[in-house]
């Protein structure tokens, strides 16, 4: 059985997520650890659990989520998955800290690009892959449909959807994307977003005004 550890971090309230199982093999997605109070908080977590990281995951590169990614990657030392399409994106790291007052080093990780349809396992348990473009350009979803949940980064939040007034945001497309692809899902799939609370396929079909 799959266990997910939430943890709120840096100025945007990012959720940084820890996916584990009674292996203790883990799964790291989103490291948005900004300084070293919150950097301690995941470290520590992940050792008293005495879990093995074995994969960091991008839902996307947006500076909030990438803010401990070097971290991450020196500390754990396995590749970076993500969409090749937000590979701009995580090149933009500097420039993009340099708007909010920030000075950052050039991110330099091993990456592994998955893709539309892409599969992943985690010790057995699949995880799909869906390219849900229109918050960023390499926006994507990791689905697993046997426990019936996805950590959806900020393409859908509980009664919203992600911004797509940013890098080439498009809205249509955004909204295309999780209707084609999401609202297809069963209703008690569990949606764990990228900010905010986690919600679930069926509310967000009943009550998200941007999906009416």
């Amino acid at each position: 059985m799959l266990q997910i550890q939430g943890f709120v971090f840096n100025f945007a309230s990012e959720n940084t997520y820890v996916l584990y199982n009674e292996n203790k093999k883990a799964w790291l997605f989103d490291p948005g650890n900004r300084n070293e109070e919150e950097t301690k908080a995941l470290e520590n977590f992940i050792r008293e659990k005495e879990l093995t990281i074995e994969k960091i995951l991008l839902t996307h590169a947006h500076i909030d989520h990438v803010l401990g990614l070097q971290w991450a990657f020196d500390t754990y030392q396995v590749p970076v998955t993500m969409h090749e399409e937000d590979k701009e994106v995580l090149d933009m790291f500097q420039v993009s800290g340099m708007r909010f007052g920030l000075q950052l080093e050039h991110i330099d990780v091993e990456i592994s690009y998955v893709a539309e349809g892409d599969e992943l396992d985690f010790n057995g348990e699949i995880f799909k892959i869906y390219h849900v473009p229109g918050h960023s350009p390499g926006s994507i979803v990791y689905h697993n449909k046997n426990q019936k949940f996805m950590i959806s980064g900020d393409v859908l939040f509980e009664g919203s959807i992600g911004r797509t007034d940013l890098y080439k945001g498009n809205y249509e497309q955004l909204i295309d994307g999780i209707k084609t692809k999401l609202l297809i899902l069963d209703d008690d799939t569990k949606v764990f977003s990228g900010h905010g609370n986690p919600t679930t396929i069926g509310f967000e079909k009943e009550h998200n005004p941007f999906l009416k």
